[in-house]
This record gives structure tokens, C-alpha cells and sequence, in this order.
């Protein structure tokens, strides 16, 4: 594969536009970029929740997840390219089923924490649903792999299931929401 990256700086960008993966030039806060960008951010985010240190099979999850999330870029930066597929939405609902499996039902909902890796979980979550947001603002504009939508919505769901488990395993329960914690009621 020779040399894709040898120089890091170009100044193309310099005006505030930016290429694309198909040769054509956008503006750097186009909802393209915009998508591909949080898309990016998110797979940073997930970086954290490895490099503090998550046992198997979280680790191998998430690595897998990086490659996805890495491909989601690559797709949102290339108009009319697809490379999620149906399958990686069903594996990603094949581990939400297995973390899932042994919590216990939540009633409330829950404040993000817990452990340095499930709060970053956590903050993972929320960042995918910004990205999901900006791919839905896309898909408004220009044509959009649906299956891009579906797994980022079951990622969210599985980086919140993710979070808990990691704390089920560290023995730190739940912090449940207090609805009417502080107002008199």
C-alpha cells in the first residue's frame, strides 16, 4: 500500500473547505463533515474507553466497533459509497443481548458514572447520539445508507448497556435518577 499520509499539512483547506473523499470540495461545516467529523470524534471517545483498560470481550467489541465507526467515515465522506452493512447491525444487537442479559431491569432512569471506563461509555453514548443527529441532518440533504442511522442508534443503546455491564462487573450499582431530589416534594 505505499505512502497515503506523507505529507500532513497541504493548505487546501486553508479557505474553510475541505476535499472529500470522491475528489470534490466542501465546506468544512457541511453537514457532511459535520457527520463524518462526529463520526470521528465518537471513535476517539471510544480510544479513551480502551486505553483505560476494559476486560474481554469489551475490549475486542470495541476495537471491532473502531473499524466500523472508522468505515462509517470513510462511507459519510464518500457520497454514494455504502460500507455498513444489515450483519454489522445484527452483531452490534447480538452484544446488547449478551451484556443485557444478566443486569438487572432498570425502572429509573440512570446518571451517567461509575467507573472511569463506564462513565466514558457514557460519554461515548451521548457523542453517538450527536453523530447519529448529524446523519439523520444529512440524510435530509443528500442520500444516506440507511443501515449508517440503524447502527448508530444500536450503538448508543449498546455503549449505555456497555457502561452498566462494566460496572456490574466492578460491583458499583446503579445510580438511579431521583426525580424529585431538592424540590420539597
Amino acid at each position: 500500500m505505499g505512502h497515503r499520509l506523507s505529507k500532513i499539512y497541504t493548505r487546501t483547506g486553508d479557505a474553510g473547505t475541505t476535499g472529500l473523499g470522491d475528489g470534490n470540495r466542501t465546506d468544512k461545516d457541511s453537514a457532511r463533515v459535520e457527520a463524518y467529523g462526529t463520526t470521528d470524534e465518537l471513535n476517539s471517545v471510544i480510544g479513551t474507553i480502551i486505553a483505560g483498560g476494559v476486560e474481554e470481550p469489551l475490549h475486542s467489541q470495541l476495537t471491532d466497533i473502531q473499524h466500523d465507526l472508522f468505515d462509517l467515515g470513510g462511507e459519510l465522506c464518500i457520497p454514494g459509497h455504502t460500507a455498513i452493512q444489515a450483519e454489522r447491525v445484527a452483531t452490534l444487537e447480538q452484544w446488547l443481548d449478551q451484556h443485557n442479559e444478566t443486569l438487572p431491569a432498570l425502572k429509573e432512569f440512570i446518571l451517567p458514572g461509575g467507573t472511569p471506563a463506564a462513565a466514558a461509555c457514557h460519554v461515548a453514548r451521548t457523542v453517538c447520539r450527536r453523530a447519529e443527529r448529524r446523519v439523520v441532518t444529512l440524510a435530509r440533504e443528500e442520500a444516506v445508507n440507511p443501515e449508517a442511522i440503524r447502527y448508530l442508534n444500536r450503538l448508543s443503546d449498546l455503549l449505555f448497556v456497555m457502561a452498566r455491564r462494566i460496572n456490574a462487573d466492578h460491583g458499583i450499582a446503579d445510580i438511579l435518577w431521583q426525580r424529585d431530589r431538592g424540590t420539597g416534594n
